[in-house]
């Protein structure tokens, strides 16, 4: 018989899973990002559904537009690509992040981004009522990206939780 606290953890990763982890493992270090925060927007973006499709017709593990898509693979230089493929979604999915927090700094500003569009965040970065310092968002006006942003947070604090040093990047000992 299984001990109430094993049968909860079990539970909790299961509703926290690192599926595609090799994707994300992968990606993630390629691009200098967390690998609990990858997890925790795909978990946010299409609960690791690789064939999501959001009402904003993006598609895949990490909710990515055509024209989005189609910008990054002129960028990576990908001629061919399917958005819905785990391996074209999570690189494409982590380059956007990281060409996002290249430009916003705050990891959440950029996330706002990811989820509003990168035009919406620059606007209110301008405006007083919503950033104080014209870096860090201080108030989201859409009510969406405020929930998205929130969700991302929870779901990055517990898997950081869950899995800890599992999540972190190997150390090279050269």
């Amino acid at each position: 018989m299984i001990a109430l606290g094993a049968y909860r953890i079990v539970l909790i990763k299961y509703v926290y899973p690192l599926e595609y982890k090799e994707q994300v493992f992968k990606y993630s270090d390629e691009y200098n990002l967390e690998r609990a925060l990858i997890f925790a927007v795909i978990k946010t973006e299409s609960s690791f559904d690789k064939n999501a499709i959001s009402n904003a017709s993006a598609k895949g593990l990490m909710q990515i537009t055509d024209g989005t898509g189609e910008y990054i693979a002129k960028k990576l230089n990908v001629k061919d690509y399917d958005l819905f493929d785990e391996n074209i979604n999570v690189n494409f999915g982590c380059y956007y992040i990281r060409y996002l927090m290249d430009r916003f700094i705050d990891v959440y500003t950029a996330l706002a981004a990811y989820n509003a569009g990168e035009g919406n965040v620059r606007t209110w970065l301008k405006n007083d009522a919503y950033s104080i310092d014209g870096v860090t968002l201080t108030n989201v006006p859409f009510y969406e990206t405020r929930e998205y942003i929130k969700k991302i947070r929870e779901n990055f604090n517990k898997y950081k939780k869950l899995y800890g040093n599992m999540l972190d990047k190997p150390k090279s000992f050269e």
